[in-house]
């Protein structure tokens, strides 16, 4: 039987990954906790949860209206987020390892042919800014613009109309970026995705935190994946 402890350990981990299912932060807690009675005791602590949250979320997939078929979606998040190995990803969605791969596959295509978008950066490090841009502008994304302060973040924010906000956390002198992002929703509903080093530090379920969080250093692959889900807003409606 799963200890206390061990799940408190595995929270922050679950939340993130049913976050980044539905799109919102009270929509993935709120998943989470309904995953938590209905745990498999014969799988370790983090894979039964993950396991429990794609069974309550399979059921949702709409096949017909997204070009990734059912159970694609939590194999790309699940070893891109989650850091996974495609077989131990495979085991917690139910899935054989030959055809995880194959949706994967799948998946990952999808992931690669869907509809760009504008993305407003928020980085105060200006190669770390560089490198964004190429990885967003590789994902065949446009670059509206690059702010390196919470002020220049808001104006961007106001003169532009960007599909995606991708935003570090700390601006240094600048400000913080969860604040600027803040001031933007407040007039302009647009996906965001957080990055960071340590995205433990944001899923601690204490007041509002951001659904989408990557960590820091990220590759094409992940943050396309990223992308497509936000944009995609990983909306489906949990009733």
């Amino acid at each position: 039987m799963t200890s206390a402890a061990e799940l408190i350990a595995v929270l922050p981990y679950a939340r993130r990954y049913a976050r980044a299912l539905t799109g919102s932060q009270g929509e993935g807690d709120a998943l989470v906790a309904q995953a938590i009675p209905g745990l498999d005791p014969s799988l370790p602590p983090k894979q039964a949860l993950y396991a429990r949250i794609t069974q309550l979320t399979e059921r949702l997939e709409i096949p017909s209206a997204l070009p990734i078929r059912p159970l694609g979606r939590h194999l790309l998040l699940l070893t891109s987020l989650e850091e996974m190995t495609l077989a131990d990803a495979a085991r917690i969605v139910g899935l054989s390892e030959a055809d995880a791969s194959e949706r994967w596959a799948e998946a990952r295509a999808a992931v690669k042919a869907a509809a760009a978008t504008d993305v407003l950066i928020i980085e105060d490090e200006p190669v770390i800014a560089m490198d964004l841009r190429m990885l967003v502008q590789g994902c065949g994304h446009r670059v509206v613009g690059i702010a390196a302060t919470e002020a220049e973040a808001i104006r961007l924010a106001r003169d532009n109309e960007a599909g995606l906000i991708l935003a570090d956390i700390n601006l240094g002198r600048g400000g913080n970026g969860i604040a600027a992002v803040r001031r933007i929703l407040e007039t302009t509903p647009i996906p965001v995705i957080f990055v960071t080093a340590y995205p433990e530090q944001l899923l601690t379920a204490e007041g509002v935190e951001p659904a989408f969080v990557m960590r820091k250093p990220f590759d094409p692959v992940t943050l396309a994946i990223f992308t497509y889900q936000a944009i995609t807003a990983g909306r489906v409606p949990l009733h």
